[in-house]
């Protein structure tokens, strides 16, 4: 097994500098092309670099653990986020494509939001990125622990030593290549991950003797397993909505920013969402496969989370192993190679160059931007170190952080003209105070952390829209905003 395995897990990682060390030679030595490739990526890349990105490693260990163990209840995370995710290319892809332009070409979601609202004080831009970096801080761990497990429980190496194979290799090739190195990576990154999450479960459906076997072993396990009623309302409205998180995830939407049209978002559209309903389908067929499986052969699964690596590495031979296990990588790497590059060029971009980096050159600029990545993974490598870290919890926290501090922003930063500075702070601070007390706040009900009771995107998200609404219809609205809402509206008018 492990030779194979080996073999495998090398040539993905060959494979993976090779596309750095390519697209250094093509990247412009400039913050857009370090941070945007130049806006010029294809839909195909543009689609799948951003389901690759979205879709960690939680989606290969975290979502088939927590099919394992609740059964199709935990479905209503998957369904919510399709709806998420199609709304967040119907709605704000297109627009915010234009506006970034609009708005003398901004290339961060901080820099695009001080710009929206004439922020010269830099506030705006520098509370931003001190969010993004606290949690994306919490979002890169997530995927440096699911390397750690994954080298772990495959080829039992030491957990820390496999954290630091996952960041060194994501390192080396997010601060060399950028933006275009990690959208190409990610593009085949989903490839491999979407072959896997058909394979994988239809050939344990097989072994097991297809789905009438398998749905018989899970009722006589526990028959709430195959049902989506297990859960009260308020259980499918936290599941379902982590939907709302897409609005707000800096690593997802800045590649609308780097589509080369507008007019190519409705191509990228369908192939992202067909790219994803079909992973999704098949995470979750791990799950409840594997549950079968495990229950039919009584294996012993210490960590339902690593359910896909085990059936990979029980059922098939050792190099085509090695390729499932790359899947994992791939799944954790396109992850937290964007989120290395989103919180490097925040802290370069947003805060360094806002506060103290005023006259440096363009290319001095990309070359902190390297070095902020070494950084952030270190931070990220630090983090890490407790074993016992569950990949969807952080994940979770971390999703939850992003989409209610800049979900409501955006949104109705691109559809909302009366929308103010103050309003956009407001909702800022309020949705990132709100996750941050509903995750950590010592308070209980009935003995259970408040997470437990509702998904703290909900609450936040929610009150977050009302501080946005009420402190902007309170405030005063600069003039000046009104001629980029219409110049906006008019390219979007203008589009094929």
């Amino acid at each position: 097994m492990q030779t194979g395995a080996i073999l495998s897990i090398g040539l993905y990682f060959l494979a993976m500098l090779g596309i750095g060390y390519y697209s250094y030679l093509k990247t412009k030595n400039n913050a857009n092309g370090f941070v945007l490739g130049g806006r010029s990526l294809s839909p195909s890349v543009t689609a799948l670099s951003a389901g690759a990105s979205d879709m960690s490693g939680w989606m290969l260990m975290g979502l088939p653990g927590a099919l394992f163990v609740s059964g199709l209840t935990s479905g209503w995370i998957a369904i919510g986020l399709v709806i998420g995710a199609y709304f967040n290319y119907l709605l704000v892809a297109p627009r915010l494509r234009v506006y970034t332009e609009v708005v003398n070409d901004a290339v961060t979601i901080p820099q695009y939001i001080e710009r929206r609202f004439h922020d010269h004080s830099h506030v705006m831009r520098i509370v931003c990125a001190v969010v993004i970096v606290i949690f994306f801080a919490i979002y890169t761990t997530s995927g440096v622990v699911a390397g750690g497990k994954l080298f772990e429980t495959s080829f039992g190496l030491n957990y820390q030593i496999g954290v630091m194979i996952t960041a060194g290799v994501v390192v080396a090739y997010s601060a060399f290549g950028g933006f275009l190195a990690v959208s190409i990576t990610d593009f085949v990154q989903g490839c491999i991950m979407f072959l896997a999450l058909i394979v994988v479960p239809v050939v344990a459906l097989s072994e097991i003797g297809g789905w009438s076997e398998s749905s018989t072993i899970l009722n006589s396990v526990d028959p709430a397993l195959l049902s989506l009623q297990g859960v009260g309302v308020l259980g499918v409205i936290s599941a379902a909505s982590w939907g709302l998180g897409y609005f707000g995830q800096p690593h997802i939407i800045v590649r609308f920013m780097a589509i080369r049209s507008v007019g190519d978002i409705k191509l990228a559209r369908r192939i992202g969402m067909s790219w994803m309903v079909i992973t999704l389908i098949g995470a979750c067929a791990v799950g409840l496969v594997g549950a079968a499986y495990v229950a039919k052969t009584s294996a012993n699964l210490a960590d339902p989370e690593t359910i896909f690596i085990f059936l990979s590495t029980t059922l098939f031979h050792p190099f085509v192993a090695g390729f499932l296990l790359a899947a994992i990588l791939a799944a954790i790497m396109s992850t937290i190679s964007s989120q290395l590059l989103v919180t490097s060029t925040s802290l370069v971009e947003d805060i360094a160059q806002t506060l103290f980096l005023k006259d440096i050159s363009a290319e001095k600029l990309v070359y902190y931007g390297r070095v902020a990545v070494v950084f952030v993974a270190l931070l990220a490598i630090g983090l890490a170190q407790d074993r016992t870290s569950s990949i969807l919890s952080l994940v979770s926290n971390a999703w939850a952080g992003f989409g209610a501090s800049f979900g409501p922003v955006i949104l109705l930063s691109l559809f909302w003209r009366r929308m103010t500075r103050s309003g956009a702070l407001a909702g800022i601070l309020v949705g990132t105070s709100v996750v941050l007390f509903w995750v950590y706040a010592p308070i209980t009900i009935d003995g259970n952390s408040l997470s437990s009771f509702i998904y703290e995107i909900v609450p936040a998200f929610i009150l977050a829209t009302m501080a946005i609404v009420i402190v902007s219809l309170v405030s005063a609205r600069p003039n000046e905003l009104d001629n980029e809402f219409r110049i906006m509206e008019e390219k979007l008018r203008a589009e094929p």
